[in-house]
């Protein structure tokens, strides 16, 4: 699926998007500043999170409360080796059963299991994007 958007449809593409894909690890393929982290907000809000979403760069993964569930929000711009993943646990998250976002996911590809999405953004000007997954 591909779709077009400016920020103020993004609560119908994060709509979108959950209605339409199977599994719950996504990562998030874009360049730096397209819109990844915005694009992860909406679709949290859509599943419920109601405390404060940023982005974890500093800290890696953030954790929120959804309904039914949790979400894991993984940044891992700052991840020098794939072990690194690793010392926090990175396997024991995939195998929770809960929601996971990923952005910057080609630092941790060999270990990503199968049952994966992957949404790419790119940016068509200033205030346009497009995203397929």
């Amino acid at each position: 699926m591909t779709l077009e958007y400016t920020l103020k449809d993004l609560p119908g593409i994060a709509d979108k998007i959950i209605s339409n894909i199977h599994d719950k690890i996504i990562l998030f393929d874009a360049e730096m500043g397209v819109g990844k982290t915005t694009l992860i907000k909406e679709i949290c809000k859509h599943l419920g999170v109601k405390n404060t979403i940023s982005s974890p760069t500093y800290s890696l993964v953030n954790e929120y409360e959804c309904k039914g569930g949790i979400i894991y929000h993984f940044d891992f711009y700052r991840l020098q080796e794939e072990e690194e993943a690793y010392h926090i646990g990175f396997e024991e998250y995939l195998d929770s059963g809960a929601w996971i976002f990923i952005e910057w996911p080609d630092k941790v590809y060999k270990l990503l299991p199968d049952n994966v999405i992957t949404i790419n953004i790119k940016a068509l000007n200033d205030q346009k994007r497009v995203l397929s997954f």
